[in-house]
């Protein structure tokens, strides 16, 4: 019975009795090979256009060799096609040299004599490094390409439509109301719309309308002259003056106050704003996006939301679905975040593996895209290897029971950073750089508050000179 393929693999090798034993056994193992006997042979055949050498998955070869010895053929391969990976054989007198191969990009070495199997192993694990490098390169690929518009991302049919009705709208000057649970990009939808329509080069503005006292938002947006009121010591432009010409994006305009509904109301209708504490009224030219995530139809019948104001808003509404209703994005979000943060963190970190990419897509994500983005940093952060393995995936109930244990009891802000500082050290495996790169701190302030909490009886030279 035949074995079911496992991947094409290219050997390198001038003992003509080792080679023909490799070929033997991996073709047996259910491998297709290709042998050469001269180094200069191998390179010139992996460099060529034809199906054989665009199929090799993985390279073997011995390190000493006349001409072109191991060495020389791996820098070779590394300059024609980076990803292939490269194993090299060598004798026990010759590990120096498999090391400086390791240093220089040799996936791996294995040592004469070698049992079978252990080179079976290593050509696995070779192959499937390469699947999953070319897969994860095609993700980025594709992200880059068809399924982007502007910073949005998707390829499920509820985004498909998102991205045809920004395309359609973006020209306009109309107003937007976007819609959508926390999390699920709001504002990336809307920067696209601006960034997409003949307002690109004008100014995008964004104020969260529950970010700011309701005393103060009046001022924030309209502006104020000279003596308005007590500390208002020279004039000053609003947000619509800024966004004069752009887009201003006033997120969560569910828990505007009524009262200042009314003033935006007028606005709207009449493309003119009086800064508080003038008589002066002045014309803008500003398209309104907005965006919620609250339900505003029935926060008018509760009379927390203007109907007419909801009209004016709502001439283009756009709904943008939660993670969990288009699960087939998520493997090109979570690539994308994966590229954007490995970057970040010295770029060690390359994709995911199956298994991993497999149970992101299971997750419920109530915090939507940015609970996925805040994951995906985390992992990249805390990854053992250069592929995020199942095993890296923290549970949601272990992230939960993780939470209320913080919680309980209702701890002050310094018992809440102690306990937080503690499972971020035993996540790590108290690894004080990568705790260090969560919490948001240097090393040595880490250092200073598990003292300062008794979390650890060494000061932070003794720690910082053992790291180092």
């Amino acid at each position: 019975m035949a074995l079911p393929y496992r991947g094409f693999v290219t050997i390198v090798d001038d003992d003509p009795e080792m080679r023909a034993m490799l070929v033997d056994h991996l073709e047996m193992e259910g491998f297709s090979v290709k042998s050469f006997s001269d180094g200069q042979e191998g390179v010139s055949f992996l460099k060529s256009h034809t199906i054989d050498a665009e199929s090799t998955e993985v390279v073997i070869t011995d390190l000493r060799m006349p001409e072109v010895d191991g060495l020389s053929l791996l820098r070779a391969v590394k300059a024609h096609k980076p990803t292939l990976p490269v194993i090299i054989m060598t004798a026990h007198a010759s590990m120096e040299s498999a090391i400086e191969g390791l240093r220089k990009g040799a996936f791996d070495y294995i040592t004469k004599p070698f049992k079978l199997a252990e080179l079976t192993h290593s050509v696995e694990k070779a192959a499937m490094f390469y699947r999953l490098q070319s897969q994860n390169k095609a993700l980025s690929s594709e992200v880059k390409k068809s399924w982007t518009l502007k910073t949005m991302i998707g390829k499920s049919a509820p985004m498909k439509e998102v991205f045809a009705l920004v395309e359609r709208v973006a020209a306009s000057s109309t107003s937007v109301l976007i819609s959508g649970e926390s999390g699920t990009g709001k504002e990336v939808v809307a920067r696209a719309l601006h960034e997409t329509g003949p307002r690109a080069e004008k100014p995008f503005v964004a104020i969260n309308c529950t970010a700011i006292p309701e005393t103060l938002l009046e001022s924030e947006l309209f502006g104020y002259v000279k003596g308005a009121f007590t500390g208002a010591n020279t004039d000053k432009i609003g947000l619509f003056e800024e966004a004069n010409g752009g887009t201003l994006f006033l997120d969560e305009i569910g828990d505007m106050a009524l009262s200042l509904q009314t003033k935006l109301l007028r606005v709207l209708q009449e493309r003119l704003i009086r800064p508080v504490g003038s008589s002066k009224t002045k014309p803008i030219d500003v398209r309104i996006i907005a965006a919620t995530h609250k339900d505003l139809k029935k926060a008018i019948q509760n009379n927390l939301f203007r109907e007419d104001l909801y009209f004016r808003l709502a001439v283009i509404p756009i709904y943008i679905p939660p993670l969990r209703e288009r699960s087939e994005d998520i493997p090109l979000l979570a690539q994308h975040f994966l590229n954007k943060y490995s970057l970040m963190n010295g770029g060690k970190v390359i994709g995911f593996q199956k298994e991993a990419l497999q149970q992101l897509m299971t997750e419920p994500w109530r915090g939507n895209v940015r609970e996925l983005e805040n994951m995906v940093e985390r992992l990249v952060v805390l990854a053992k290897s250069n592929l995020i393995e199942l095993s890296d995936i923290p549970k949601v109930d272990q992230m939960e029971q993780n939470e209320s244990s913080v919680l309980q009891g209702s701890p002050s802000l310094e018992e809440l950073e102690k306990k937080y500082i503690a499972i971020v050290l035993q996540k790590t495996g108290n690894h004080k750089e990568k705790a260090a790169q969560i919490l948001g701190i240097n090393r040595r302030t880490l250092y200073r508050k598990e003292r300062e909490y008794g979390l650890s009886t060494a000061n932070a030279e003794e720690v910082e000179e053992h790291e180092d």
